[in-house]
Protein backbone atom coordinates (compact mmCIF):
# COMPACT_ATOMS: atom_id res chain seq x y z
CA UNK A 1 0.00 0.00 0.00
CA UNK A 2 1.12 3.44 -0.51
CA UNK A 3 0.17 6.73 0.53
CA UNK A 4 -1.51 7.99 -2.26
CA UNK A 5 -4.05 4.97 -2.46
CA UNK A 6 -5.03 6.05 1.48
CA UNK A 7 -5.15 9.35 0.13
CA UNK A 8 -7.49 8.01 -2.69
CA UNK A 9 -9.59 6.22 -0.72
CA UNK A 10 -9.92 9.12 1.62
CA UNK A 11 -11.07 11.10 -1.51
CA UNK A 12 -13.78 8.97 -2.53
CA UNK A 13 -16.02 10.26 0.18
CA UNK A 14 -15.97 13.47 -1.05
CA UNK A 15 -14.11 16.48 -2.58
CA UNK A 16 -11.58 18.23 0.57
CA UNK A 17 -9.22 20.22 1.18
CA UNK A 18 -5.47 19.07 2.08
CA UNK A 19 -6.55 20.45 5.55
CA UNK A 20 -9.61 18.61 5.66
CA UNK A 21 -7.66 15.49 4.42
CA UNK A 22 -4.72 15.67 6.65
CA UNK A 23 -7.47 15.78 9.57
CA UNK A 24 -9.43 12.58 7.96
CA UNK A 25 -6.21 10.73 7.27
CA UNK A 26 -5.23 11.24 11.33
CA UNK A 27 -9.10 10.12 12.50
CA UNK A 28 -9.24 7.46 10.28
CA UNK A 29 -6.64 5.89 8.11
CA UNK A 30 -3.47 6.53 10.15
CA UNK A 31 -5.09 3.80 12.27
CA UNK A 32 -3.38 1.26 9.79
CA UNK A 33 -1.18 3.18 7.66
CA UNK A 34 0.81 6.00 9.38
CA UNK A 35 2.63 8.93 7.59
CA UNK A 36 3.97 12.34 9.00
CA UNK A 37 1.85 15.31 7.61
CA UNK A 38 4.99 16.50 6.14
CA UNK A 39 4.30 13.42 3.49
CA UNK A 40 0.89 14.19 2.44
CA UNK A 41 1.01 17.60 0.74
CA UNK A 42 4.31 16.49 -1.26
CA UNK A 43 2.43 13.35 -2.27
CA UNK A 44 -1.38 15.19 -3.48
CA UNK A 45 1.02 17.27 -5.82
CA UNK A 46 2.51 14.24 -7.18
CA UNK A 47 -0.97 12.41 -7.74
CA UNK A 48 -2.24 16.25 -8.94
CA UNK A 49 1.08 15.79 -11.35
CA UNK A 50 -0.32 12.10 -12.33
CA UNK A 51 -3.86 12.99 -12.98
CA UNK A 52 -5.33 11.03 -9.94
CA UNK A 53 -7.02 14.16 -8.59
CA UNK A 54 -8.20 17.25 -9.92
CA UNK A 55 -7.92 20.62 -8.04
CA UNK A 56 -10.38 23.63 -7.57
CA UNK A 57 -8.71 26.57 -6.37
CA UNK A 58 -11.40 28.73 -4.64
CA UNK A 59 -11.23 32.13 -1.94
CA UNK A 60 -10.87 31.88 1.72
CA UNK A 61 -11.35 35.19 3.45
CA UNK A 62 -10.67 38.31 1.23
CA UNK A 63 -6.95 37.41 -0.16
CA UNK A 64 -5.98 34.04 0.52
CA UNK A 65 -7.12 30.50 -1.33
CA UNK A 66 -7.82 27.30 -0.63
CA UNK A 67 -7.44 23.57 -2.96
CA UNK A 68 -10.16 21.71 -2.96
CA UNK A 69 -9.05 18.09 -4.03
CA UNK A 70 -11.41 15.32 -5.58
CA UNK A 71 -10.50 12.30 -6.78
CA UNK A 72 -10.53 11.75 -10.79
CA UNK A 73 -10.95 8.70 -13.08
CA UNK A 74 -7.68 8.11 -13.31
CA UNK A 75 -7.68 7.92 -9.39
CA UNK A 76 -11.03 5.84 -9.25
CA UNK A 77 -8.95 3.40 -11.71
CA UNK A 78 -5.75 3.28 -9.81
CA UNK A 79 -7.58 2.84 -6.50
CA UNK A 80 -9.82 -0.16 -8.19
CA UNK A 81 -6.82 -1.58 -10.00
CA UNK A 82 -4.59 -1.77 -6.80
CA UNK A 83 -7.67 -3.14 -5.14
CA UNK A 84 -7.88 -5.60 -7.36
CA UNK A 85 -4.66 -6.76 -7.67
CA UNK A 86 -3.24 -9.81 -5.52
CA UNK A 87 -0.87 -7.48 -2.52
CA UNK A 88 2.77 -9.36 -2.46
CA UNK A 89 3.26 -10.35 1.10
CA UNK A 90 6.14 -8.65 2.83
CA UNK A 91 9.51 -10.09 4.53
CA UNK A 92 9.26 -9.64 7.82
CA UNK A 93 11.10 -7.09 9.71
CA UNK A 94 10.45 -7.21 13.49
CA UNK A 95 12.79 -5.47 15.43
CA UNK A 96 10.90 -6.54 18.70
CA UNK A 97 11.15 -10.57 18.30
CA UNK A 98 14.58 -9.70 17.02
CA UNK A 99 15.76 -7.89 20.44
CA UNK A 100 13.61 -10.79 22.75
CA UNK A 101 15.34 -13.53 20.51
CA UNK A 102 18.78 -12.09 22.04
CA UNK A 103 17.99 -11.16 25.34
CA UNK A 104 20.69 -13.20 26.94
CA UNK A 105 22.87 -10.09 26.07
CA UNK A 106 20.87 -7.42 27.80
CA UNK A 107 19.71 -7.32 31.40
CA UNK A 108 17.09 -8.94 33.08
CA UNK A 109 15.86 -5.25 34.15
CA UNK A 110 16.03 -4.26 30.44
CA UNK A 111 14.34 -7.12 28.95
CA UNK A 112 11.41 -6.66 31.32
CA UNK A 113 11.52 -2.86 30.17
CA UNK A 114 10.84 -3.81 26.97
CA UNK A 115 8.19 -6.52 27.30
CA UNK A 116 6.85 -3.95 29.98
CA UNK A 117 6.41 -1.14 27.43
CA UNK A 118 5.34 -3.21 24.17
CA UNK A 119 2.60 -4.34 26.88
CA UNK A 120 2.06 -0.85 27.45
CA UNK A 121 1.59 0.25 24.00
CA UNK A 122 -0.08 -2.80 22.10
CA UNK A 123 -2.59 -1.99 25.58
CA UNK A 124 -3.31 1.36 24.56
CA UNK A 125 -3.74 0.27 20.85
CA UNK A 126 -6.08 -2.20 21.61
CA UNK A 127 -8.32 0.54 23.70
CA UNK A 128 -8.32 2.66 20.67
CA UNK A 129 -9.20 -0.31 18.15
CA UNK A 130 -12.23 -1.62 20.36
CA UNK A 131 -13.21 2.11 20.34
CA UNK A 132 -12.89 2.73 16.62
CA UNK A 133 -15.01 -0.53 16.35
CA UNK A 134 -17.60 0.57 18.71
CA UNK A 135 -17.86 4.26 16.89
CA UNK A 136 -18.26 2.39 13.28
CA UNK A 137 -21.31 0.34 14.43
CA UNK A 138 -23.02 3.44 16.36
CA UNK A 139 -21.82 5.43 12.96
CA UNK A 140 -19.86 8.18 14.90
CA UNK A 141 -17.08 8.30 13.06
CA UNK A 142 -17.61 11.50 10.86
CA UNK A 143 -15.67 10.95 7.65
CA UNK A 144 -17.79 7.35 7.40
CA UNK A 145 -21.50 9.30 8.01
CA UNK A 146 -19.74 11.33 4.99
CA UNK A 147 -19.10 8.18 2.83
CA UNK A 148 -22.35 6.91 4.01
CA UNK A 149 -24.54 10.15 2.81
CA UNK A 150 -22.70 9.60 -0.54
CA UNK A 151 -23.42 5.74 -1.48
CA UNK A 152 -26.84 4.39 -1.53
CA UNK A 153 -28.40 3.04 1.51
CA UNK A 154 -28.33 -0.84 -0.05
CA UNK A 155 -24.31 -0.42 0.47
CA UNK A 156 -24.50 1.02 3.64
CA UNK A 157 -24.24 -2.72 5.39
CA UNK A 158 -21.10 -3.20 3.52
CA UNK A 159 -19.57 -0.28 4.00
CA UNK A 160 -19.52 -0.41 7.69
CA UNK A 161 -18.85 -4.14 7.72
CA UNK A 162 -15.57 -4.06 5.46
CA UNK A 163 -14.11 -1.67 8.05
CA UNK A 164 -15.24 -3.35 11.69
CA UNK A 165 -14.04 -6.63 10.02
CA UNK A 166 -10.35 -4.56 9.10
CA UNK A 167 -10.68 -3.05 12.48
CA UNK A 168 -11.39 -6.19 14.54
CA UNK A 169 -8.19 -7.70 12.69
CA UNK A 170 -5.93 -4.85 14.35
CA UNK A 171 -7.44 -5.76 17.70
CA UNK A 172 -6.79 -9.28 17.12
CA UNK A 173 -3.55 -8.27 16.44
CA UNK A 174 -3.08 -6.21 19.64
CA UNK A 175 -4.64 -9.03 21.79
CA UNK A 176 -1.76 -11.20 20.38
CA UNK A 177 1.05 -9.15 21.19
CA UNK A 178 -0.23 -8.60 24.60
CA UNK A 179 -0.83 -11.90 25.34
CA UNK A 180 2.83 -12.37 23.93
CA UNK A 181 4.61 -9.47 26.13
CA UNK A 182 2.80 -11.72 29.18
CA UNK A 183 4.21 -14.38 28.52
CA UNK A 184 8.25 -12.79 27.95
CA UNK A 185 7.36 -11.36 31.47
CA UNK A 186 6.76 -14.58 33.25
CA UNK A 187 9.36 -16.15 31.66
CA UNK A 188 11.41 -13.67 32.46
CA UNK A 189 10.24 -14.20 36.10
CA UNK A 190 10.73 -18.29 36.14
CA UNK A 191 14.74 -17.87 34.66
CA UNK A 192 15.59 -15.16 37.33
CA UNK A 193 13.60 -16.96 39.95
CA UNK A 194 16.04 -20.36 38.84
CA UNK A 195 19.31 -17.73 38.85
CA UNK A 196 19.92 -18.43 35.36
CA UNK A 197 22.62 -16.39 34.40
CA UNK A 198 22.19 -13.90 31.23
CA UNK A 199 25.69 -12.83 29.41
CA UNK A 200 24.40 -9.43 29.51
CA UNK A 201 24.09 -9.44 33.63
CA UNK A 202 27.86 -10.40 33.95
CA UNK A 203 29.02 -7.66 30.87
CA UNK A 204 27.26 -5.18 33.13
CA UNK A 205 28.54 -6.23 36.20
CA UNK A 206 32.13 -6.73 35.20
CA UNK A 207 31.48 -2.50 33.89
CA UNK A 208 30.43 -1.85 37.19
CA UNK A 209 33.60 -3.15 38.95
CA UNK A 210 35.72 -1.54 35.94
Amino acid sequence: MSLRHALLAILTAEPMTGYDLVKYFDGSIAFVWNAPHSQIYPELRRMERDGLVEVRVVPRGEKAEKRIYSISETGFAELRNWLTTLAPYQGERDQYRLRSAHFEMATYDAARRQLREHLRHYSQALREWEQMVDDLENRRVSLLQQRLAQRPEAEHEAIIAFRRFAFRGEAAKARTEIAWAEEGLALLDDLEAKRVPLWGEEKAGAAQKG
